[in-house]
């Protein structure tokens, strides 16, 4: 072999790169113009309508809860005079205002507990039973659903009717038990436990199926897991299904408080438009001292002071949200 097959071969260094071109030089990418405010020209009408429909109406709600404004003003016959916060210092001194507080809540809080215990326990069953009987169940919880206020307010009135109510002879059937004639509006507590019945009636079916859509994403494997390890039903319900279900519940939840602290209908339709004041709750007391009493004004303070409770009810809402979302 000679000494020219065996030289090392010399090492070629590496071409050297061109360096990049100055930022003015690159070729700019073309984007179409105005594309950040396509979003906004696609909502511009539902936010319109809403500035309408909601926007102005709050804006004079505000303006009339720090004026005294009565019938002389409605009519013309004096101007609206600039009163500050006595409207709210009124109805915040008044007692009768704070009963009203106190009894919309314990009448929401007891709403909202009996809608998602049903509407869970219905729910879940709904997951036992076969094809054909969940389609006529979910039929029948639709068809509720979508029965117009009034006319259930109606036949609730005819359910418990003292005289014609189909409640009562139900109940006098029972062994012990003579309730024939028995009027249950006759006190406050039962008749807003009746009033209750149907805002619950009305309230189940959209909690039934919205939670019945939750559990068909709850994971089997994680509920095979869990009876693996030993857990019962409530443990997986507890273990599994409460969590999954968590972010849904929550809304739920929201939303029936503050369908139910905003109760009107059902409250003013059952006592024939004419509330007694252990009937009242917030919606129809500030209609009362508005359209009754006709001082616009305090109706006016009171409609948002239930406003602004209700947007602490949101803030809760959203804070738990963001919990979750952080927790994920």
């Amino acid at each position: 072999m000679s000494a020219a097959d065996t030289h090392i071969p010399a090492k070629v260094p590496p071409p050297r790169q061109a360096p990049p071109p100055p930022a003015d030089e690159l070729p700019r990418v073309s984007r179409p113009s105005g594309g950040s405010a396509v979003p906004w020209l696609l909502l511009a009408p539902c936010l319109l309508i809403l500035a309408l429909v909601m926007g102005y109406p709050l804006a004079r709600l505000v303006t009339l809860s720090f004026q005294k404004f009565g019938q002389s003003q409605l009519w013309g016959f004096q101007p609206a005079e600039s009163v500050g916060f006595d409207n709210f210092a009124k109805v915040l001194g008044d007692g009768e205002f704070w009963a009203v507080v106190v009894r919309t809540v314990v009448f929401a809080t007891g709403a909202v507990v009996f809608t998602m215990v049903i509407g869970m326990a219905l729910a879940l069953l709904l997951q036992r039973v076969s094809g054909w009987l969940k389609v006529l169940i979910n039929i029948v919880l639709v068809a509720s659903w979508g029965m117009p206020v009034i006319v259930a307010t109606t036949v609730f009135k005819w359910l418990f009717d003292s005289d014609y109510g189909v409640f009562n002879a139900l109940l006098s059937k029972l062994p012990g038990v003579d309730m024939i004639g028995h009027n249950w509006f006759a006190s406050g507590p039962e008749g807003l436990a009746v009033i209750m019945l149907l805002v619950v009636w009305g309230a189940v079916p959209f909690v039934v199926i919205t939670l019945s859509a939750g559990l068909t994403q709850v994971p089997k494997e994680l509920e095979e897991a869990a009876r693996l390890d030993g857990a019962g039903s409530w443990g997986v319900f507890r273990y599994v299904t409460l969590p999954v279900l968590k972010p849904i519940i929550v809304m739920l939840t929201t939303l029936s408080v503050i369908w139910d602290m905003g109760v009107f209908p059902q409250v003013f339709v059952m006592r024939n438009g004419h509330p007694e004041p252990e009937f009242q709750v917030l919606n129809t007391y500030s209609y009362d001292r508005a359209f009754v009493v006709n001082d616009y004004a305090q109706g006016s303070a009171i409609a948002l002071i239930t406003v602004l409770l209700l947007l602490g009810v949101v803030a809760v809402y959203m804070r738990q949200m963001l919990k979750i979302g952080e927790v994920e």
